[in-house]
């Protein structure tokens, strides 16, 4: 039997396994704004259906996204509004350390200026 702890750990792994790229990221975002089939995203990302497929089945096995067969046409929806919250937060986060590094680097580069 798997520890409970270890159990989540390896659920949130997945999780965040279903973020870590930027095609997946965008996707999510797509979906945020309405549910869509592989067509729909595939033209609003502007990339191949078949790297659309792709994602969007590790987007379904991270739990991330959920689909919905209507006759011959699938749906797909985000499983949790959240996921975007998440992602907005992230996104607060690598802005922070964006700002933070360039004020390092402005910093580094003044004494050169002044000393010129």
């Amino acid at each position: 039997m798997i520890p409970r702890r270890a159990e989540i750990a390896r659920m949130h792994a997945e999780l965040c396994s279903g973020i870590s790229d930027p095609n997946r990221i965008a996707i999510l975002y797509a979906l945020s704004e309405r549910p869509s089939n592989v067509t729909y995203l595939t033209t609003r990302l502007r990339l191949p259906q078949s790297t659309v497929s792709r994602h969007l089945r590790i987007l379904r096995n991270s739990g991330l996204v959920r689909f919905e067969r209507r006759g011959r046409e699938v749906i797909y929806e985000l499983s949790d509004e959240r996921i975007i919250q998440a992602l907005e937060l992230l996104r607060d986060v690598l802005n922070e350390r964006i700002s933070t590094h360039s004020r390092l680097l402005e910093q580094i580069s003044s004494p050169a200026k002044e000393a010129s």
